[in-house]
Order: structure tokens, then sequence, then C-alpha cells
């Protein structure tokens, strides 16, 4: 495989993806090419939300092809384009053969919650001091236990009285791959349903649910009139500031709401949101995320 870097404006980025895919590029991807220097600018967008802007001032667009014949093909049809006046080709380089799946497997390694819990892909082995396992492999939906929002979530089951004494009911809203949901089933939470907007994220949590042994209601979000002991929703701010009257109408009397996916300096507008149906504190702080709670 053979891979083709190039330099363009924020302007561009669109056009030269959208050729390149024409051109039968097997990826395309978009980076800041001003990373790691004074001169790089963040951009953030969140899930369902548009993307503040298509790429950077300056950005090194690179797309990989099977072989240096197509990827000349492509290069020579670029050249001739209007718009790639304003593109500049900087190489060609070759990728080396490598076992992706052994490279793959090498990112992920077990993930401590607590002294006694674990996320463990499939294939390692659990520590000796493992006593709570989660068997998780990384997939399309999100959640393994590595990102701090969702370690905050775990920590908070783990030490729930609730969790811990088998609430009668737990939603995960916004499910992902079910991590939550399989957490607080295997801390003896015996009726946990988990929803997501994402069919792949219902049918992953299903999937992995099954892997570890337990059972969850799983589906895409309906017009529910139950409630629970506990909900957790592991978003972002901007759809948990949407969903915060639907989100409350599901805490039973006495029930707790666990919220991630916050930044530390959304707090103060997260509180005046939910000010109306409940007070919400800070219970759980990494890494400049925090995890917030409402009741117990």
């Amino acid at each position: 495989m053979v891979e083709l870097h190039f330099l363009c404006t924020e302007t561009q980025v669109d056009a030269l993806s959208d050729e390149l895919e024409a051109l039968d590029a097997l990826s395309v991807s978009v980076e800041d090419a001003d990373a790691d220097t004074v001169a790089e600018n963040g951009l953030f967008a969140e899930p369902g939300m548009p993307p503040p802007k298509s790429g950077w001032a300056r950005s090194r667009v690179t797309a990989m092809f099977s072989d240096e014949v197509q990827a000349n093909e492509a290069l020579t049809l670029l050249q001739s384009q209007d718009f790639f006046e304003h593109c500049s080709f900087l190489s060609m380089d070759p990728v080396k053969d490598q076992d992706w799946v052994r490279l793959t497997q090498s990112q992920f390694a077990p993930v401590q919650i607590k002294d006694d819990f674990w996320i463990v892909p499939s294939w390692h082995e659990p520590p000796a001091q493992a006593r709570r396992v989660i068997r998780l492999d990384p997939g399309l939906a999100f959640g393994t236990g590595t990102h701090p929002t969702t370690r905050m979530c775990l920590r908070w089951i783990a030490d729930s009285p609730q969790c811990r004494l088998g609430a009668t009911r737990v939603l995960d809203y916004g499910c992902g791959s079910g991590i939550l949901a399989i957490a607080a089933a295997k801390f003896g939470v015996g009726n946990v349903k988990a929803v997501d907007i994402d069919p792949e994220a219902v049918k992953a949590s299903l999937l992995n649910a099954s892997a570890n042994g337990v059972t969850l209601n799983a589906g895409l979000p309906e017009r529910m009139n139950e409630q629970y002991d506990v909900v957790l929703a592991n978003i972002l701010a901007t759809p948990l500031k949407v969903l915060a009257p639907m989100l409350c109408s599901y805490v039973s009397l006495g029930g707790s709401l666990v919220l991630s996916g916050i930044l530390e300096r959304q707090a103060p507008e997260l509180q005046e949101v939910y000010a109306p149906y409940c007070q919400l504190r800070i219970a759980d702080r990494e890494d400049g995320w925090i995890l917030m709670t409402s009741g117990a």
C-alpha cells in the first residue's frame, strides 16, 4: 500500500477529499498541518452536531491507495483539476507491511477501574487481583473504559450502594458499547435497560452483554413511562442540556442521576439547566473531565 500526502487550505479540504474518494482511495484523513506548533488550532465537535469547520487553515490530507500505480494515476488526475491550484503535493510513501490485528491489539491493554475491577480485552488474561471483570474489545460503539468519562462512571457504579445492593432498575441512556449497563449487571442489578440512537450501538451492547454472561434490555429510545433508581448518561454537555427534562423524569423518588462527558468549565451551565429539576454536584474529576450526580 502507498500513501499520498497533500497540503491544502481549509476551503479545499472537501474538494480534495471527495476527489480522492472518487479515485478509490482506501482511506482519507485530515490533520492540522500546524499540530504541535504555536499555530495549532483545536477543532471540537459533539455527536449529532455539525463540525465547526471542514478542516484547518493549513490542512494535511493523507490518502491510502492499494499500490503505487493507482496512487500515481490518482496524483496525475488530481493535478489536472482546477481546485488543485491551491493544494500542494508533499510526498508519496510506501506503507510498511504489518500484522494490523496484532498492532491494534497491542494498543489495548487491561484497564483498571478499582483494585479488583478491570476491563479486559478478550486476548488478555485478567490480572491476578481482578475479582470482577468486563470482557470488552474495541469496536464501532463508544466505550471501552479507556476514556476518563467512562472510567468515572464505572467507578461510581462500583462504589454505589444502590448498585451493590442491587438497585431495582438502572437505565443507561446513550449506552454505546453497553459497558455501563454491563457493569451495573455485574454488580448485581437485576433489571438494566440500555438505549442508544445508533442501532449499531444497540447490537454491540447486546453482543457484549452476552459475552459477559449478563442480560440487558437494550433498544432504541422510545417513549418510556418507567422510572429508575439510577439513570446513567455518559454523553456530552450539549445533548445533556437538551435532554435535561426527559432524563430527570426517568429518575425515581430518592434515585440518582449520573451525568458524564462534561468538561470542568461546563459545570455551571449544566447546574443551571438542571436546576428546575434537581441539584447537580461534582462527584468525580479526571483529566479535565467531571462526573456530576444528583441524589444518593
